[in-house]
């Protein structure tokens, strides 16, 4: 690095310089409270979002199993987590962090807290004392659902001693207070994008997109990632068809954007494809029910004209039809699945399918996608691409014409010349 020379500055540019490296090393004033189950993940996605916003991180196993372990041969009977101790010991690991809490937020702006928050996460007092400990910022919680299944699975494999200890407390309570949900079956970076993304930490738009401007004669859109954030209940899907067969996670998480036969046929024998076609249809329709639109999603959909649409998916017609209806979206009257073409996504027979069923040329058309895969596609078929952020990180979509981390961040206005492209009018930021 090139050493500053301090004595040949203006003044205007010294302070310029040091206005510049305070906003970097300063970090948010903002305290964020992740909660969860254990082996919900709580510990690696606070350790995401504290490094991403230059935050102290706080874990409450960290600042108090270390004494209590110590401590299990020559005060507690038995395990500091079984009854009768379980009460009075849950008591003071949260005094402990709520005091060392304060310190930190008064001294360093605010803080990354990691506990199951089992009591705050249900109001009252418990909430309010938290609150409390890091006033005067504010508190945005961070609440990791997932099936109790799952958080099983991963504490039978990391095997901590104290695991054993912990009570069995069934299916678990939705939160009374605000909160943020993410999906654990995610992983740590999508479960941080989605954090920051509704902390309002937005993507900026490139400016210099050709496609900004433009205008266009339809827009062809995948659904999941882009319309329908089903990323969670795919892999939630297709973790349990996996382990139902016997079929690799590594295998499942590689054919994202891709049609399920693809899948099949490649990892099982040809009498067992149908059959394990159903089967996963089956737990994915189950499954859509608890899907949320991607931000924007809505509202771009509703200001597209019905007869310049389509949705271009690699599920089956009977699972978009069921995440479209979660997410309060209408099927368009041209839907493009894997049960209209041979060839699916990386091919760009999708695409082509949706431009002739429109009556409309694929240079034309504007395609809106998540997944390498799709844009692949699209790009085959002589579209421009719109990549939305969330299944993977931005460098996959590098071959998008514009990147955007929802679709509340571009708009569409129908013209006498098409549909022209534009950045959304900016919106106030969410309070905190």
């Amino acid at each position: 690095m090139t050493p500053v020379s301090w004595s040949c500055m203006t003044p205007v540019t010294y302070w310029a310089i040091v206005e510049s490296m305070t906003s970097r090393c300063q970090a948010e004033r903002l305290a964020i409270a992740v909660s969860g189950e254990a082996g919900s993940g709580k510990s690696t996605l606070a350790r995401h979002v504290a490094e991403e916003l230059a935050l102290p991180m706080l874990d409450l196993d960290t600042l108090t199993v270390p004494l209590l372990d110590q401590l299990r041969e020559t005060v507690f009977e038995n395990h500091w987590l079984a009854p009768p101790h379980d009460g009075v010991v849950r008591t003071a690991r949260y005094a402990a962090l709520y005091a060392t809490a304060a310190e930190v937020v008064a001294t360093a702006g605010g803080a990354v807290l990691v506990a199951p928050f089992t009591a705050e996460l249900a109001g009252g007092s418990a909430w309010a004392d938290l609150v409390r400990a890091v006033s005067p910022v504010e508190l945005e919680m961070i609440y990791l659902r997932g099936d109790p299944e799952l958080f099983a699975r991963r504490r039978a494999h990391r095997g901590q001693a104290r695991d054993a200890h912990r009570t069995d407390t069934g299916r678990p309570v939705p939160p009374a207070v605000q909160h943020v949900p993410i999906d654990a079956e995610l992983t740590p970076a999508q479960q941080g994008f989605r954090v920051l993304r509704a902390l309002g930490r937005r993507n900026e738009i490139d400016p210099g997109s050709t496609v900004l401007g433009r205008n266009f004669d339809a827009v062809l859109c995948d659904l999941d990632g882009v319309l329908a954030d089903s990323t969670a209940s795919v892999l939630r899907c297709w973790g349990r068809f996996a382990e139902e067969l016997g079929i690799s996670a590594a295998a499942v998480e590689s054919n994202h954007g891709r049609p399920a036969r693809a899948l099949v046929e490649r990892l099982l024998a040809p009498d067992r494809v149908a059959a394990a076609l159903q089967r996963i249809e089956d737990i994915e329709v189950a499954d859509a029910t608890g899907v949320e639109p991607v931000p924007g999603a809505r509202e771009f959909v509703a200001g597209l004209p019905a007869q310049r649409r389509a949705v271009v998916t690699s599920g089956t017609r009977r699972i978009a039809a069921a995440r479209l209806s979660a997410v309060r979206i209408d099927v368009p009257a041209v839907l493009v699945t894997a049960d209209d073409v041979r060839r699916g996504k990386p091919d760009p027979e999708p695409y082509l399918c949706a431009a002739a069923r429109l009556d409309v040329d694929p240079a034309r058309c504007l395609v809106v996608e998540d997944a390498p895969a799709g844009v692949a596609a699209a790009r085959a078929a002589g579209c421009s691409v719109i990549g939305v952020l969330g299944t993977v990180e931005p460098d996959a979509l590098a071959a998008a014409d514009l990147i955007v981390d929802g679709l509340d961040r571009i708009q569409i206005t129908s013209t006498s010349a098409g549909l022209h492209l534009s950045p959304a009018e900016p919106r106030t930021q969410p309070s905190r």
